[in-house]
């Protein structure tokens, strides 16, 4: 089995050498196919496909050595090439939890509507009970109300909230797009990011410029990701790298806000 592949690899190197087109990106497909075939037939994590992987990978190399160079970038491709096939049906699995989570989360969103639904209804009519009272207590009863309907801590706990689940969407995207996720894996995960976002959105006109454009520049990145999933894989992975690092960065900024609740 091994050897079929390792023969396999050779010709396909060897004709993607003929006609110019050994490249990384090349290079990467001829191992992930190869591998790919056989992958299949045994457990994940067993020694077999560990063997396989590893022959797959020393075949290319043998072959770069011949051609002499610098070839870092050609190895680095053959390699993620094989952890693709290899983790191409734990990515299956993956998505199909993904699903489920989204399904709980929609779920988590709705009980927690309806908690503050519930919550409305109590203080609309605590006010509206008030509004026979003398104007001195109704005064007080409309002032403990607006006090808890805007409470700036319960307000900034919600936006820092979306905020982490921005990054880690953007997160999981990376990792995904590191090890083998399918583009559609990618761009479902981008696509919470952007749910996300728009909930953290800073709405305040106080808010200070500074925040304002730190998120400009997350959702100008995040855009920038998403129109990026047809382009080669590591123009993808720069990509996502940046828009971690900048979401990283926009999650450092303070709001005026924030030092109330400390």
């Amino acid at each position: 089995m091994s050897n079929n592949i390792k023969e396999r690899i050779k010709t396909d190197l060897q004709q993607a050498k003929e006609t110019g087109q050994l490249r990384a990106e090349r290079i990467r497909e001829i191992v992930k196919s190869a591998v790919s075939q056989v992958v299949s037939e045994f457990k994940e994590g067993s020694g077999e496909l560990r063997t396989i992987v590893r022959d797959a990978i020393s075949t290319v190399v043998e072959n770069l050595q011949a051609k002499g160079g610098e070839f870092k970038e050609e190895v680095t491709a053959s390699i993620e090439g094989a952890l693709e096939a290899v983790n191409s049906k734990r990515h299956e699995s993956i998505a199909k939890t993904q699903a489920e989570v989204k399904q709980l989360q929609a779920k988590l969103d709705d009980e927690e509507n309806k908690i503050q639904q519930e919550v409305d209804g109590i203080l609309a009519e605590i006010q509206e009970s008030g509004s026979e009272k003398p104007a001195e207590t109704k005064t007080a009863i409309d002032s403990a109300i607006n006090a808890i309907q805007n409470s700036e801590e319960v307000a900034l706990l919600k936006k820092r909230y979306a905020q982490l689940q921005a990054q880690l969407a953007i997160v999981r995207a990376n990792l995904a797009a590191r090890y083998g996720g399918r583009s559609e894996e990618v761009k479902d995960y981008l696509d919470q990011a952007k749910n996300w976002l728009q909930q953290a959105r800073p709405q305040a006109e106080e808010v200070v410029a500074q925040v304002q454009q730190k998120h400009s520049q997350v959702e100008e990145k995040l855009g920038e990701a998403g129109t990026s999933i047809a382009r080669k894989e590591y123009e993808l992975r720069q990509v996502l790298r940046d828009l971690l690092l900048s979401v990283a960065d926009w999650l450092k900024e303070k709001e005026p806000s924030d030092k109330a609740v400390k």
